[in-house]
């Protein structure tokens, strides 16, 4: 969601460094945007002063200008530290003195496409049409051949002989299309199923894959925290296709211009779409004879404040099993 501002930044002539925390980086190095990528050594979440001042104080000298793209006091910390004259991001928790160039923070609930809320820090201006349909240059990776065919071979896959599957959400349970649905969905594909994600979600992938042998199928591999973010990447390049939640390899999945078919709940494709022209994304509220309408969505919460959850368990394995019939070398 971030490459189209580094797309505009390098078309202003910028050199581009991006300093990116390890669980992330991979994809940045997948960028022909990027130049170099630093990688941030902190811990997620935790503010680590010490770390971050003695980490800035070895950057300085070597940037013009930041463009901080999260909200938050730590990232807005390090190019405040490291005497970066310009930086330029949105008002946030306690950025005041931080950042020296602010836009104002539209809420989430207005705030539209995220590619276009990043991009326009590549303009200095607040974002136009904030509610209004996306319109932005799709993203791209490149991960090279041999990459590719180390990940087959290490996990003895072979190239658009698989269907990819992330079952997992970070943000929370009201994200995820329920176990059961991927069960039935991968009983019903004749291709071998690789289940990607983190470690957090190899619990869940191993419930996954236990359902589906209750169910009489043995077609798939568990592989949720047993890949790299590169491996998990390549694996999903080389995949027929890859059916996921709103997830991180959701954009992945874009990003390579991979078939697709991507589930929303509580969030919206219209806040964080999976940009390209090779996706399919179910959405109930854009489904007009879906009853009764989801009114209730986007609520953007970790969990199902109603309890129902029913913006994802009312998609069935059959709408999203149709929804992939067109991925080449799928057998129907």
């Amino acid at each position: 969601m971030t490459q189209p501002l580094l797309s505009a930044l390098k078309s202003q002539g910028h050199a581009i460094t991006v300093a990116a925390l390890p669980w992330v980086a991979p994809v940045y190095e997948a960028m022909a945007e990027c130049q170099s990528v630093l990688i941030l050594p902190f811990s997620r979440g935790l503010l680590e002063f010490t770390k971050r001042r003695d980490w800035a104080k070895s950057i300085k000298g070597q940037f013009d200008q930041a463009y901080v793209c999260p909200n938050t006091l730590k990232s807005a910390l390090l190019p405040y530290l490291a005497n970066i004259p310009l930086r330029v991001g949105y008002s946030g928790e306690m950025r005041w003195g931080l950042l020296n160039h602010r836009l104002p923070n539209p809420g989430k609930h207005v705030r539209g496409s995220m590619v276009m809320f990043y991009l326009a820090l590549a303009q200095g201006t607040e974002p136009e049409g904030l509610s209004a349909p996306m319109q932005a240059p799709q993203p791209a990776l490149k991960i090279d051949a041999q990459t590719c065919q180390a990940s087959l071979d290490l996990f003895d896959l072979s190239l658009q002989n698989y269907v990819a599957l992330a079952p997992g959400a970070e943000y929370g349970d009201a994200k995820r299309w329920p176990k059961e649905k991927f069960c039935e969905l991968i009983a019903s594909i004749d291709q071998t199923v690789v289940l990607l994600g983190a470690p957090s979600d190899q619990a869940l992938g191993e419930e996954i894959a236990q359902g589906v042998v209750a169910l009489g199928a043995c077609n798939v591999q568990n592989l949720c925290g047993q890949t790299t973010l590169k491996q998990a990447m390549s694996l999903i390049a080389c995949s027929t296709g890859l059916v996921s939640n709103d997830s991180g390899l959701m954009h992945v999945a874009a990003a390579l211009g991979v078939p697709q078919v991507a589930l929303f709940g509580s969030s919206s494709p219209e806040h964080t779409p999976a940009l390209s022209s090779q996706a399919q994304m179910i959405w109930l509220k854009w489904d007009a004879s879906y009853q009764p309408p989801l009114a209730c969505a986007p609520c953007y919460e970790r969990v199902c404040p109603l309890g129902h959850k029913r913006c994802l368990s009312d998609i069935s394995a059959q709408r999203v099993r149709h929804h992939m019939q067109g991925w080449q070398a799928l057998k129907a």
